[in-house]
């Protein structure tokens, strides 16, 4: 049966990346985690100090960037690796999430991950969500699905993700940073975020997790019927 690309945009907190990742493994298809590509960056950035106003010194710091997901054995989740070191905890905190926007908007910071990303999906069978997937990286992808969801809504699901990580933030303060996120994504000059013309779009606001699922499984089965 022939494989498809399945490409899912959106807003920070919507459940793109839990839901493409069952989307995938319904599939037998690979999951590819934009948003954590992006997150290991900007940790690296963070641990190095980079100056992200000086072009050398993020060229430097992209000259010795190595992001691999493996998949834990114990939990049979995919975990993202940083020059080798396991940093699947370390790149979900605030203080990556409050950088990550600025790093992400750096135009060599794109093109070094679009290029790697690409080059993860060349042969299809694959499920990548992010902001600009359908857009950018993948615009000829079979299936493209844009997601959004009530702020205060996102929010709510962010912190509960924090809190089962350990970490206990104000409601307020995941408000603003969603907003700000929201902002700087769909304002940058390089990959803006914005819906593909030919994307469907998903409200999350009133559907449970499984729905989700359901409803861009279904989609996917029908596109790859009709290739």
């Amino acid at each position: 049966m022939r494989k498809i690309v399945i490409a899912i945009d959106g807003f920070s907190g919507c459940g793109k990346s839990s839901t493409a990742k069952q989307v995938a493994k319904k599939l037998g298809y690979t999951y590819i985690d934009s948003g954590a590509m992006y997150r290991a960056t900007t940790l690296h950035f963070l641990n190095r100090f980079t100056v992200l106003t000086n072009p050398k010194d993020v060229d430097k710091a992209l000259g010795s960037l190595e992001i691999s997901f493996h998949k834990n054995e114990e939990t049979g989740l995919q975990e993202t690796y940083l020059n080798g070191l396991n940093v699947e905890r370390k790149i979900r905190t605030m203080e990556v999430s409050e950088r990550v926007s600025e790093v992400s908007k750096i135009k060599e910071v794109r093109r070094e991950l679009v290029s790697q990303q690409q080059r993860l999906g060349k042969h299809k069978g694959v499920v990548m969500d992010g902001r600009d997937i359908g857009t950018v990286v993948f615009p000829s992808a079979e299936l493209k699905v844009f997601m959004t969801a009530d702020l205060k809504i996102r929010a709510e699901r962010r912190q509960q993700e924090l809190l089962e990580k350990g970490e206990m933030v104000e409601l307020e303060k995941i408000i603003h940073n969603l907003s700000e996120r929201d902002r700087i994504d769909s304002s940058r000059t390089e990959s803006p975020l914005k819906k593909a013309e030919d994307a469907v779009e998903i409200d999350t606001s009133l559907l449970d997790f499984e729905d989700q699922v359901c409803e861009i499984t279904h989609l996917a089965q029908q596109k790859i019927a009709a290739n």
